[in-house]
C-alpha cells in the first residue's frame, strides 16, 4: 500500500508514530469520529415539536438550531483543517472532541432557545475536528485506490449513524428522556469519540511535513483552490451532497404529506434510504480494486442525475406515487454512495502537501450548501415534491458539470492514481 507518511521524526514517541498502513482499529475510530454529523443532524429531528413547546418558540426558531450547527461545522472545518496542517493531527482532534462534548452537555441543559442555538454552533465547530482532521489522517497514510477503499469503509461505517439516528431519536423522545435525553445521548457519543481518539489515533503528520505557522489560513486555502482537478472533485462531492441535504430537509413532507406515510413508516423509510447509500459505499471499497475510482465517480453521478431528473419529470406530470418516489430515490442513493466513496479520495489526493486544508475546504463547502438548500425545500409548501426533486436535479447536474474541471489533468508526482479523466 502506498503511503504518504514520513518516518517518525526524532523525539516522536512510538505510540504517536503513524502506522505503516491504516489498521482496522484506526479505520473504525475515524469512522466513529465522523458520526457527530449525521447523529447531530438526524437524531433530534423527532424532538422538534417538544422542543418548540418547552422553549416557547416557533418552528423557525427550532430550525435555527440545525442551521447554526451546519454553519459551525463549516467554519470549524475551515479553521481546524489548516491548523492541523501546521500543528499536526492529533491535538486538534483531541481538543475538538473534548469541546464538542462540553457543548453537547450545554445543549442538554439549555434554558432558552438562544443558549441552545449558540451551543449548537460551538458543537458543530468543535465536532468538525473529527471530520476534517480524520480525512487528513487518511490522506497522510494512504493514497490512490487504498485511500478510496478507506474512505469507502468510513462512509460504510459512518452510514450506520443516519440509518439508526431517526429511529433512535424517536425512541429517546418517546421515553422519559424527552428531547434533552437526545442531547445527553449525543454527549455520551462525543465523550466516546474523545476516548477513542486518545487511545487509537496517532500523530500521522511528521514535523518535516508541517507548514510553518506564518503560512496563514487564507494562503493555505488559496493553495488548494488553485488546483483545478481538486476544485472539480470537491465541487462534484459537495453538490452531490447537496442532493442529500435536499432530501433530509424535505423528506418529512414527501413521506408524510405527499406519500401518506405515518411518522413511524417515514422514519423507517428514511433509514432504508441511508442503508442503500451505505451498501453502495461498501461495494465501492471492493470495486476500486479493479475499477478506477474516477470511473466509479462518473457512474455514480450519472445515476444520481438520471434518477433525480426522472423523479422531477414524473412529479411534474402528476404521476408520482410511492413506487416511483421510493424507487428513484433509492436508485439515487446507490449512485450517491459511489460518489462519497471516491470523490473525497480523489480530491484530497490532489493536495498531499495540504491534506488538512483540502479536507477542510471540501467539508466547508458541503456544510454550507446543506445550510443553504435546506430552507429552500419548503418554498412550494408542505404538499408538493417539486422543490425537492428540482433541487436534487439541479445539484446533481452541477456536480456532473464540475467534473469537466478535471479533464486532461494527471495525478501529481508520487500519487497512487492517475486521475486523468
Amino acid at each position: 500500500m502506498t503511503t504518504h507518511a514520513s518516518p517518525p521524526h526524532a523525539g516522536q514517541s512510538k505510540r504517536n508514530a503513524p502506522p505503516a498502513s491504516p489498521t482496522a482499529l484506526l479505520t473504525v475510530v475515524l469512522a466513529l469520529l465522523s458520526f457527530v454529523v449525521p447523529l447531530s443532524t438526524d437524531m433530534y429531528l423527532p424532538a422538534f415539536p417538544a422542543m418548540s413547546e418547552e422553549l416557547r418558540t416557533d418552528a423557525s426558531g427550532i430550525q435555527l438550531t440545525l442551521t447554526a450547527f451546519l454553519f459551525g461545522l463549516a467554519a470549524g472545518q475551515l479553521v481546524l483543517g489548516p491548523i492541523s496542517d501546521r500543528h499536526g493531527r492529533r491535538t486538534p482532534i483531541l481538543l475538538g472532541t473534548a469541546l464538542c462534548t462540553a457543548a453537547t452537555v450545554l445543549c442538554a441543559v439549555a434554558p432558552s432557545i438562544g443558549v441552545l442555538i449558540g451551543a449548537r454552533f460551538v458543537m458543530g465547530f468543535a465536532g468538525a475536528a473529527g471530520v476534517v482532521v480524520g480525512r487528513a489522517v487518511v490522506a497522510d497514510i494512504a493514497s490512490g485506490a487504498a485511500a478510496a477503499r478507506i474512505f469507502g469503509v468510513l462512509m460504510t461505517l459512518g452510514g450506520i449513524a443516519p440509518i439508526v439516528a431517526p429511529l433512535a431519536g424517536g425512541a429517546v423522545v418517546n421515553a422519559a428522556g424527552g428531547w434533552r435525553g437526545v442531547f445527553w445521548v449525543l454527549a455520551g457519543a462525543s465523550l466516546l469519540m474523545f476516548i477513542a481518539a486518545m487511545v487509537a489515533v496517532p500523530e500521522s503528520l511528521s514535523s518535516e511535513r508541517r507548514h510553518p505557522g506564518g503560512a496563514g489560513t487564507l494562503k493555505a486555502i488559496t493553495s488548494v483552490l488553485t488546483d483545478r482537478a481538486y476544485l472539480g472533485y470537491t465541487l462534484a462531492f459537495s453538490f452531490a451532497s447537496g442532493t442529500l441535504f435536499c432530501y433530509i430537509s424535505a423528506s418529512p413532507f414527501l413521506l408524510q404529506n405527499v406519500l401518506g406515510f405515518s411518522v413511524g413508516q417515514a422514519s423507517l423509510t428514511f433509514s432504508v434510504g441511508a442503508l442503500a447509500a451505505t451498501l453502495s459505499s461498501a461495494a465501492a471499497t471492493r470495486l476500486v480494486r479493479s475499477v478506477h475510482p474516477g470511473v466509479l465517480l462518473r457512474v455514480g453521478l450519472a445515476v444520481l442525475l438520471v434518477s433525480s431528473a426522472l423523479a422531477l419529470l414524473i412529479t411534474l406530470t402528476g404521476q408520482l406515487n410511492r413506487l416511483w418516489a421510493l424507487g428513484l430515490v433509492g436508485l439515487g442513493f446507490l449512485g450517491l454512495g459511489q460518489v462519497f466513496a471516491t470523490a473525497t479520495a480523489l480530491a484530497v489526493e490532489r493536495v498531499p502537501q495540504a491534506a488538512g486544508t483540502g479536507s477542510a475546504v471540501l467539508g466547508t463547502l458541503q456544510s454550507t450548501l446543506g445550510a443553504v438548500v435546506a430552507p429552500l425545500m419548503g418554498i412550494g409548501g408542505k404538499h408538493t415534491a417539486v422543490p425537492l426533486f428540482l433541487g436534487m436535479t439541479g445539484c446533481s447536474l452541477i456536480a456532473v458539470l464540475a467534473l469537466l474541471l478535471t479533464r486532461g489533468i494527471r495525478a501529481p508526482a508520487g500519487a497512487g492514481l492517475v486521475t486523468t479523466l
